[in-house]
């Protein structure tokens, strides 16, 4: 039987949620795809980028509590992170500009 997402260190039930979401369902899973492929597909999944989730996952994965991450590590991390999220990270007026434009599009509000 495949171990849930909170059986992973660090991850609770909202971890599981957000995962549930992207459709990984288990700490097998996770573990197979990684963290950063695993925080990816949070991000594709409509999960918005928190550098703190992410490092925390990192960390779980590899056994060590969230806090222990310092440093240069932490450093090079946040380097991952911003990789990760270049295409995601985007500002809410850009979605809603992209929203707006596509509701014109359909016709359901007046083109500006």
């Amino acid at each position: 039987m495949p171990s849930p997402v909170s059986s992973i260190p660090n991850l609770g039930p909202a971890s599981e949620l957000a995962f549930a979401r992207a459709g990984i369902t288990s700490a097998e899973e996770i573990r197979d795809l990684g963290p950063d492929e695993s925080y990816r597909r949070l991000l594709a999944s409509g999960s918005r980028p928190h550098f703190i989730g992410y490092y925390v996952l990192v960390m779980g994965l590899q056994g060590r509590p969230w806090n222990d991450c310092k440093g240069d590590e932490k450093k090079a991390l946040r380097k991952r992170f911003d990789a990760l999220c270049a295409g995601y990270n985007r500002s809410d007026s850009k979605v809603r500009a992209d929203l707006e434009q596509t509701l014109s599009f359909l016709g359901v509000i007046e083109r500006s």
